[in-house]
């Protein structure tokens, strides 16, 4: 009979309970739970401190749903965009950005995504489903081995900022954090972890209360309801007068201020206008704002705002009082925009 249980969904006192109905002793499970999760394995066969009959049985009860690389490209700022397949043939999108002695992943929570913004390659994707938490936490494995491999150097930041929405998915994407974060996982420091929403108030507060240390960015792009509504339907649900009481309570109960991700699109909210309303925003919510440069998308009419106005946007928040870098975009030689590899393996 083929076994359907995914044995990385178990706690490690059901792995422990499991072995001891085995007949195993207790120690047995405690070995299994470090190799799938501390040690990141990807069969049974590579726990090597088991016995050759102990790991045949655990095939003959568990599967071990892992995920796999499927194609990587390396952009010439060493920018590396990976396809990961699932175990049931989807894939996903994962980045891993070299930046001035820092490694960062942005992973994916979803596969596809339900919210189609306007601007986002992934918005032509319908939503097949969420990824569980062993499959949010493979993706980081896989990035840090390839950041080790070209960089020499582990991954020091993740971002859930890749396909999907991490806030309709909050338990599994929670859950990998708890692993990701924890000394029986990869024991990264919950201060290298950035939530990334597109404005979901009810999960923001969610976030507030799980009494943990990470960062919180929310994806703007227009500061006033009318421009917002044109670009993200979420806004009609969640509006910005909504979402400055939760991103506050979120600053309220963290200390830890928001960042404002907010792409600059050409003479679509680039002028100086534009930057008056997002000061007057910042000046609700305690705020940091990350202007980023946009990956032309194909199908997408909004284009990457011209570099004067984009300087002249960034020196008027500046000259405001408001901090505020601008992110240079990376991989532009490659698929670099969230959904584009993806999107392009589906036509395929």
């Amino acid at each position: 009979m083929t076994p359907t249980k995914d044995i990385r969904k178990l706690s490690k006192e059901e792995i422990v309970t499991a072995f001891v109905e085995m007949g195993e002793p207790k120690f047995r499970g405690t070995q299994v739970f470090e190799w799938l999760w501390q040690k990141s394995v990807r069969s049974f066969d590579e726990m090597t401190n088991l016995s050759k009959p102990l790991r045949e049985k655990l095939k003959e009860q568990f599967i071990l749903r892992a995920v796999t690389e499927s194609i990587m490209q390396q952009s010439k700022d060493g920018t590396l965009k990976l396809g990961m397949k699932l175990f049931d043939d989807r894939m996903i999108e994962g980045v891993m950005i070299p930046d001035e002695g820092r490694n960062t992943a942005c992973v994916s929570s979803q596969v596809g995504c339900s919210l189609s913004c306007s601007f986002c390659a992934t918005g032509f994707l319908k939503r097949d489903r969420n990824l569980d938490f062993g499959e949010i936490y493979d993706q980081v494995v896989i990035i840090n081995n390839r950041a080790l491999e070209t960089t020499g150097r582990p991954l020091t930041n993740i971002v859930y900022m890749g396909m999907g929405e991490p806030l309709l998915n909050y338990d599994n994407v929670m859950q990998s954090i708890k692993l990701i974060t924890s000394p029986a996982g990869l024991n990264m420091s919950q201060k290298r972890i950035t939530v990334s929403t597109s404005g979901i108030c009810r999960g923001i507060e969610r976030l507030a209360d799980e009494n943990m240390n990470f960062n919180l960015a929310l994806s703007l792009h227009a500061a006033t309801d009318e421009k917002r509504d044109q670009i993200m339907d979420i806004n009609r649900s969640n509006p910005l007068d909504a979402l400055v009481k939760s991103l506050n309570y979120f600053h309220d109960k963290t200390g830890n201020k928001v960042t404002f991700e907010y792409i600059l699109f050409d003479h679509f909210n680039d002028s100086i206008e534009d930057a008056d309303n997002l000061i007057a925003l910042c000046h609700k919510v305690p705020a940091f704002v990350n202007l980023i440069e946009y990956n032309n998308v194909e199908g997408v009419t909004l284009r990457r705002a011209k570099s004067d106005r984009r300087d002249a946007f960034v020196a008027h928040l500046r000259n405001n009082g408001i901090s505020a870098a601008i992110r240079r975009s990376r991989g532009k030689d490659i698929d670099a925009a969230c959904g584009q590899l993806a999107n392009k393996e589906e036509k395929n």
